[in-house]
């Protein structure tokens, strides 16, 4: 009974003091509600995606009880609503090494014949990675066969990424892990035979892609010279302006005797010796 009646008091007591409020104290505390629903609002609108979602990427990532990996580190679900990061150092996990076999050589069809040889053979690397029916004995005797990168095709026989990616025939290539940087890309290697013909195709001689060369060289000389020109000559005009100065000293006139050039008028003149002639009249 005791519990009862205590019940109804305070319920009483809130509302007594709920009443209290004056209009202007319940007037404050709406514009306060709605100043922090304003606030609330901008930081949602600035910040969609709270904190929450990558927690809750996590946790559907690693399934309560057990260990996986998120973004390089380890996590342990302990079901208990945290959970428990891992150093990978102190157990890494060996994964097998897979290994891919290259698939052998087709056996059914005709042999090919070597272009320089003329052998027969089933396989060789740049029947497999160029289409060429050279043999591999023959690849390995001289420098006809080696390959380059993609920027010595175009410094060497003056061709574009477009002929050598998307110019009819386009060119076959293979990737290679930079020897400068492995961060860098993948170095494209070619056939330097197929980037000579494209580059007789284009230009049609060897001599003429020289020539181009030696035009480009001579093109760049005379703009580094031009160049050059402009520095000395902006130099000159700076030395110049430097040792030149103004000659600032007052000049005070020292005329010589004074010539009557019109008795009738008393006209009389003088004449100074830097050659200003100064004219009066006598009263």
């Amino acid at each position: 009974m005791a519990s009862i009646e205590e019940n109804p008091v305070g319920v009483a007591h809130d509302t007594i003091e709920t009443n209290q409020l004056s209009d202007k104290q319940r007037a404050k505390i709406e514009r306060n509600r709605q100043r922090a629903l304003m606030l609330r609002n901008a930081r949602l609108k600035a910040r969609p995606y709270p904190k929450e979602k990558a927690e809750k990427t996590i946790s559907a990532a690693v399934p309560t009880g057990e260990k996986s990996v998120v973004q390089g580190k380890r996590f342990i679900d302990t079901g208990a609503g945290f959970l428990l990061e891992e150093d990978l150092d102190e157990e890494i996990e060996k994964a097998p090494i897979k290994i891919v076999h290259e698939p052998a050589p087709d056996l059914t069809s005709d042999p090919y014949s070597c272009i320089d040889c003329q052998q027969g053979f089933r396989d060789s690397y740049l029947v497999k990675h160029f289409d060429q029916h050279i043999c591999d004995d023959c690849r390995n005797k001289d420098d006809r066969h080696e390959l380059i990168t993609k920027t010595d095709a175009r410094n060497h026989y003056l061709l574009k990424d477009v002929d050598l990616d998307k110019r009819e025939p386009i060119l076959k290539y293979i990737l290679r892990k930079n020897p400068h940087n492995s961060k860098w890309g993948d170095m494209k290697l070619y056939l330097k035979k197929q980037v000579e013909e494209k580059a007789l195709s284009i230009w049609e001689s060897l001599e003429a892609i020289e020539e181009e060369k030696q035009k480009r060289v001579d093109n760049q000389e005379k703009a580094k010279r031009k160049k050059f020109n402009k520095k000395i000559q902006a130099l000159r005009k700076e030395v110049r302006t430097s040792l030149w100065t103004r000659d600032l000293s007052e000049h005070h006139h020292s005329y010589g005797e004074e010539v009557c050039i019109d008795e009738e008028n008393d006209m009389y003149s003088k004449e100074c010796e830097c050659g200003h002639k100064l004219t009066y009249e006598k009263m």
